[in-house]
């Protein structure tokens, strides 16, 4: 589990097939902060842009790990097959602070920025996300953006999917690689756990309801 609190950034430094064919995932090379990995274990989780992978090799002292990824993670994920600056988040401790919220750090689809632009000392990012997620996103609601736990101000429905608004502190930009963002980037979502089962609850109550109902 996360907490949508970045605590680095990251590069994918390269990237290496796994095998000859689009069945084949890949192994990604990632560059860290010094001292970041003194604390990592092999096979400890680590969230890379909101994707939840494991280190399968660590070198410390040179501030790089490994992971593999299947080809169906890629296929379900964006920006991760390719170098790059990447948002890092090491798996949530029991006696950490729950700083962000609950991320269990499965994307559960793709978005596509439509605006990234500075308002005042803050930045205005909208991302239009695949429509059904859109029963999941409400007014100051959480989102993950790319690992990043963020604030929903604004959702309109439309016939494209679901627009949501998000308000960027300078504090965010700086120190997370979503500064990199721009209008047709693609972003890794993942909904709020709670509202997933929430959702989940009232949909089997109706169901319930409709089968009580033809008795």
């Amino acid at each position: 589990m996360f907490t949508g609190i970045i605590t680095a950034v990251g590069r994918i430094a390269q990237v290496r097939d796994l095998g000859a064919s689009s069945a084949h995932g890949k192994q990604l090379t990632v560059e860290t902060p010094a001292s970041y990995l003194d604390d990592v274990g092999l096979g400890d989780s680590i969230a890379i842009n909101g994707a939840c992978m494991t280190a399968t090799a660590i070198d410390a002292g040179s501030g790089r790990f490994c992971i593999d990824i299947s080809a169906e993670s890629l296929a379900r994920t964006a920006g991760l097959d390719r170098a790059g600056p990447v948002n890092l988040e090491k798996a949530l401790r029991a006696q950490d602070r729950l700083g962000g919220h609950i991320v269990s750090g499965h994307v559960d689809g793709i978005g596509r920025v439509t605006h990234f632009a500075p308002v005042g000392e803050s930045w205005d990012l909208r991302v239009l996300a695949p429509r059904e997620l859109g029963k999941y996103l409400a007014y100051k609601g959480s989102i993950t953006v790319n690992g990043v736990s963020l604030t929903v101000n604004q959702v309109h429905d439309l016939d494209a999917g679901c627009e949501l608004r998000i308000n960027l502190i300078p504090h965010t930009v700086q120190n997370t690689a979503l500064h990199t963002l721009a209008a047709g980037s693609a972003v890794n979502l993942e909904v709020d756990l709670i509202a997933r089962y929430v959702e989940r609850m009232l949909s089997g109550a109706a169901g319930l309801g409709a089968g009580a109902g033809r008795r």
